[in-house]
Order: structure tokens, then C-alpha cells, then sequence
């Protein structure tokens, strides 16, 4: 979805430790090595102003990269509890964009900028939205409607307990928006029905949860965020 709304994706040969002995963790200083080369080509090739990471594991060698070039760099944390790739880089890092107070203790805290996690902007106001959302879907008006959210890979407890509870839900008369995500959707796409929508992914977020009363999500970072502004149960 991201390079149909305009933007190049590349990707870096890296991955995290494990906590045991596997020969993943024997590779690791090999997918560094080549990951920091590709970094500098990148940065060559695209020429930056800044570069900002968010904590995955390719945040590293290419926040290192950019840092080497002496090009500024940005870390953008979106949860309250940091992860490695966060706490090691934000040592040379010129800010720290945070979603939460009081992470002094993770990160130096003349580098900590209070911005909260960014959101999508057309969720400011989606009640105005509900009519159009309702029959986007095709939902009846007179039903609640329940929205289930698993990223857009999928959360695999969430489909399970969905599916486990699916007849009970429905026999208290509601109808039910589920987002089993891209990598469950052949599984659980048999129970699409009438009041059920199973889709893989979702690109308007703004009629969904418009349209829903109450929202089951798995608890991602941007979508606690997300869920705060549109302040729904």
C-alpha cells in the first residue's frame, strides 16, 4: 500500500537477536555489515535533509548511516517502554520525538521533544462520517456494530478468539466489521456473511471506526494513539 500512495520502499538484509544460540544470531554481524553498506547507499543516492527512525531493526543501520554523513537525525518513539534499537541510537541522535512523559530515564532528556504519536488527520471528526461509513459497508443503520482490528499482518490470538466467539456475538444482534490481516485472510474468510465483513486490510480508517460502537485491537502503538482520539469503547 505504501508505494501506491507515492512512496519508494527499501529494504535492509537485518534482523534481531535471538535469545539463544541460533544460527540467525551467528548471520547477525554479516546482515550488519551488508546493511550498513546498503545504508550508505541509500543515503547517498537519496541525499536527506534528516532521517528519522521509528525502532525497528533497520532503524539502525541506516540512523548510523545518516549519522556518519553528518546529516541530523530524528528518533521517534511511540511507546512508553523504549526498545534497544531506540535506547542505543538515541546517544547520537539530535532529537527524540516521544509519545509519553517521563522517559528521562531511557533516553537524555535535552534531547526529548513531547510531540505525542502522530495520527491519521481524517479522524478528528468522524462522527460526521457515520451515514457515509454505514453504507460504504453496507451495515445496517439499526445494528451496533462491532469492529475488530489485527494490524495489517493480523493478530493470530485475536482471529482465534474472534472466531471461537463469532455465533454468540451475533446472537446479540450486532454485525461485525473484522480485519483479520493479509497474512490470515484465506483462513478466516469463510465467514464472511451478512452481518460480517472479513477484509485483509483496511484504507479508510475513518469510515470504520465511524461506524463502529465498540472496537476490538490489538494494542500497536499508533493504534492506541488512534484509538484515543476517536474515543470510542
Amino acid at each position: 500500500k505504501v508505494p501506491q500512495a507515492g512512496y519508494e520502499i527499501k529494504g535492509l538484509w537485518i534482523a534481531g537477536l535471538q535469545r539463544k544460540l541460533t544460527l540467525q544470531n551467528l548471520m547477525f554481524p554479516l546482515k550488519l555489515a551488508t546493511s550498513l553498506l546498503e545504508s550508505r547507499r541509500i543515503i547517498r543516492q537519496f541525499k536527506p535533509n534528516v532521517v528519522i527512525g521509528t525502532g525497528g531493526f533497520a532503524s539502525g543501520p541506516l540512523l548510523q548511516a545518516a549519522g556518519q554523513s553528518g546529516i541530523p537525525t530524528v528518533i521517534q518513539e511511540q511507546n512508553s517502554f523504549p526498545g534497544i534499537t531506540n535506547k542505543l541510537l538515541s546517544k547520537r541522535a539530535n532529537a527524540i520525538c516521544v509519545a509519553y512523559e517521563n522517559l528521562e530515564r531511557f533516553f537524555p532528556k535535552e534531547k526529548i521533544v513531547l510531540t505525542g504519536n502522530p495520527v491519521r488527520q481524517d479522524l478528528i471528526d468522524i462522527e460526521s462520517k457515520r451515514d457515509e461509513a454505514i453504507t460504504f459497508y453496507g451495515l445496517d443503520p439499526n445494528k451496533k456494530t462491532l469492529l475488530v482490528l489485527g494490524g495489517s499482518l493480523g493478530a493470530r490470538r485475536v482471529n482465534q478468539l474472534i472466531e471461537k466467539e463469532l455465533q454468540n456475538m451475533l446472537s446479540q444482534n450486532v454485525q461485525i466489521i473484522w480485519q483479520c490481516g493479509k497474512l490470515y485472510f484465506e483462513d478466516y474468510k469463510k465467514h464472511q456473511q451478512q452481518h460480517v465483513r472479513v477484509v485483509d486490510f483496511i484504507e479508510r480508517m475513518d469510515f470504520v471506526y465511524a461506524a463502529a460502537d465498540v472496537i476490538i485491537s490489538r494494542a500497536g502503538a499508533s493504534s492506541v494513539s488512534e484509538l484515543c482520539i476517536v474515543g470510542k469503547p
